[in-house]
């Protein structure tokens, strides 16, 4: 029972592992079109690279979008608004009318005056009332309306009751206008002798009748809109379309992208979207997986590690996303996304190649995205190698010398792309190295994300590992006081490890800061190691027990220091393995000789471990081992210094502390020839001249 709950949780991070590549490449496939992508790429003024391209079915030929486009501004300029005719307005104001013209005349019967009107006072009142319906049923527009800036030839539609008609702007009155056309006309006309009586109260009668209709605007002006005409001819079945190497003209074009459109809509109606999503999952599916085939071979730790591989993973799921919602919107181009920020900060945290497969497994994805075509894919590929051989994020000068790199390889990219496609320096479209240049300072982020993200998912980049190789830092600088000889064999040793590293290719920058933190547990006891010592030993007065004891607790200690002071895992793990489990041999061998009868418990005498298991914590332990052991030597000669390492480094493969690194026998060969050439210098060996004769 216990051995199946075991292998059950054994297998659970694989399953999860499993499930969250599935996930991911199951996310990125939706994202892609449903419908069957056009078989054919094709440029106007390219040649057709296709054989002859004959049309399998009937289609229309699409206008341009800027014909079209024309089309809907000129409706947008000539179109006629809709104006109703509100009578209410006509009844209210004749109603007032007529109250006010009663109060007048009552006013003016006890005063005296207009004796004509008092005498037949229904004949001016009718006259009155028959002159707001002449000019309120011409319509009163306000003087301030949505279309005041029109000429006044400009035409709108009225809508009265039931009835449509038309007028032009001069033909409609406004309040000011109607009013003045009664204080010109009244006081001439023939049918009243005292028409000044009801000219006061025609004068605020006046108000807008005619007003705006939104909604009938809008809805006549859509029906209009809709039915333009969006072809321009049709193209028969079994006609040809274009010949083999024939040119891409604004015609062909046009074509072109009319069967484009038609393909897509019609082609799609017999096929099946899951088939379509099926193919896009498969493509999906073969890109990572060569992506992750890749990592099993050469970087066996990032698919070991869940946080290593959510990284990766992270990176691609972004930026597909990104993609999609940026062609979802017309207004702008997929060239703003920052590509070359995920080789910058991949670079940080594993090495060039790895950076570089990632970035192109991204792009290759995002092209399947895109609709930028070839270019994109050519463009963006380029970037990305540039990126990784130029980038050097441990320094801000190099960092923007990087950036600069990047933005001259998409200008001159581009503007080689675009002389090979358009022909003309005049044709090519500025307007994407607006683009290209925003993406290039986007690009500036790569270098913020980098501390955030190491923290994030616990990795350590190389501008931590800066930082933490300053002498000043809170550790080295205890040791320096407390340990100072532990100090200075820390120095020599990231020497020795850093120079055999950069000889194999290994991380010198992490083995050299390792190195100087290697021995930070001797700070606790530091007189107990001889290169503090000053003439007393303290072990002098121990068991042999006791002192293995010391010497061994260097390394718990120091693992508990570095946790305390919150070093970065992996330097931690150096702390652990630079003795691996070997066995502290002069107090081993010292018990046995006092103690022949005694039994011996080995782990009293043994490094906890573990062995050293990648390239640079097997560096850290030779070199840590050579360097002491150097010490003990008194001017010596070339062949003693390389007896010393062929010695010690056969005693490490002897005692199997070499069994579980990653370190392979040629690699191990070309560390023993650099430790010899850093010895001799170190040991001022001098080379020995033949007496003359």
């Amino acid at each position: 029972m216990n051995n199946k709950v075991k292998s059950t949780i054994q297998g659970l991070p694989l399953l999860v592992k499993y499930l969250l590549i599935l996930g991911v490449v199951a996310f990125i496939s939706l994202l892609f079109p449903n419908n069957i992508k056009f078989k054919y790429e094709f440029q106007e003024g390219q040649s057709w690279r296709y054989e002859d391209l004959i049309a399998p079915f009937d289609f229309a030929i699409r206008k341009t979008d800027a014909e079209i486009q024309g089309a809907i501004d000129q409706i947008n300029t000539d179109f006629s608004p809709y104006y109703e005719m509100d009578l209410s307005v006509i009844r209210q104001q004749k109603n007032r009318f007529i109250a006010a013209f009663d109060k007048q005349v009552a006013e003016q019967s006890e005063g005296g005056g207009f004796v004509e009107v008092m005498q037949e006072p229904e004949k001016y009142k009718a006259f009155g009332i028959q002159l707001l319906d002449r000019y309120f049923n011409a319509g009163i527009i306000a003087k301030e309306h949505p279309y005041n800036d029109k000429d006044i030839d400009f035409v709108l539609n009225i809508i009265k009751g039931n009835t449509e008609y038309r007028q032009t702007l001069q033909n409609i009155l406004t309040q000011e206008k109607a009013f003045n056309l009664v204080t010109d006309s009244l006081p001439y006309t023939r049918q009243l002798k005292e028409p000044e009586f009801i000219l006061p109260l025609i004068e605020n009668a006046f108000v807008p009748n005619l007003k705006y209709s939104e909604s009938l605007t809008k809805r006549f002006k859509n029906e209009q809109i809709s039915s333009i005409a969006t072809t321009q001819g049709r193209v028969k079945k079994g006609d040809l379309i274009i010949p083999r190497d024939g040119i891409v003209t604004q015609e062909i074009y046009q074509t072109l992208i009319s069967y484009k459109a038609q393909y897509e809509t019609q082609v799609s109606q017999n096929k099946t979207h899951l088939a379509v999503f099926g193919g896009y999952f498969l493509l999906t599916s073969l890109i990572i997986g060569v992506l992750l085939l890749y990592l099993r071979l050469e970087a066996s730790e990032v698919m070991e590690k869940f946080n290593k591989l959510l990284f990766i993973l992270m990176w691609i799921m972004l930026y597909s996303y990104l993609v999609y919602v940026v062609e979802s919107f017309e207004d702008i181009s997929a060239w703003l996304i920052p590509f070359c920020i995920v080789p910058i900060v991949i670079k940080s945290f594993y090495n060039d190649r790895i950076a570089l497969f990632i970035h192109i497994t991204i792009v290759l994805i995002a092209s399947l995205l895109s609709s930028l075509g070839y270019e994109f894919t050519f463009l963006q590929i380029l970037a990305g190698i540039v990126a990784v051989l130029t980038s050097k994020e441990t320094k801000w000068s190099t960092f923007f010398l990087s950036i600069f790199y990047i933005l001259l390889t998409f200008a001159l990219g581009y503007l080689g792309l675009s002389l090979i496609k358009e022909g003309n320096i005049s044709t090519v479209d500025w307007s994407s190295y607006g683009w290209l240049f925003m993406s290039v300072l986007l690009t500036l982020l790569a270098y913020p994300l980098i501390p955030l993200l190491e923290r994030v998912f616990g990795f350590t980049s190389s501008i931590r590992l800066l930082e933490l190789s300053d002498l000043n830092r809170p550790l080295l600088k205890k040791l320096s006081l407390e340990a100072p000889g532990t100090l200075q064999h820390s120095l020599q040793v990231a020497n020795l490890a850093e120079a055999a590293a950069t000889k194999i290719g290994a991380d010198h920058l992490l083995v050299k800061v390792g190195a100087l933190y290697h021995d930070i547990g001797k700070t606790l006891q530091p007189l107990s190691y001889i290169e503090n010592q000053n003439g007393q030993n303290p072990h002098d007065k121990m068991t042999a027990k006791e002192s293995a004891k010391v010497i061994i607790d260097h390394v718990t200690e120091g693992i508990l220091l570095a946790k305390k002071y919150r070093l970065p895992k992996v330097l931690v793990d150096f702390i652990a393995t630079h003795h691996g489990t070997t066995r502290v041999e002069y107090f081993y061998r010292t018990f046995l000789k006092n103690n022949p009868d005694k039994e011996i418990n080995l782990a009293d005498f043994c490094y906890p471990g573990p062995k050293p298991q990648t390239k640079e914590q097997t560096i850290l332990m030779l070199a840590d081992s050579i360097e002491a052991a150097s010490k003990s030597l008194k001017d010596p000669t070339v062949e003693e210094i390389s007896d010393l390492v062929d010695k010690l480094i056969a005693f490490k493969i002897t005692h199997e502390q070499l069994t579980e690194s990653a370190l392979s026998f040629e690699e191990l060969e070309e560390c023993r020839g650099v430790f010899k050439q850093l010895l001799k210098s170190i040991l001022h060996v001098r080379i020995e001249y033949p007496e003359e004769a």
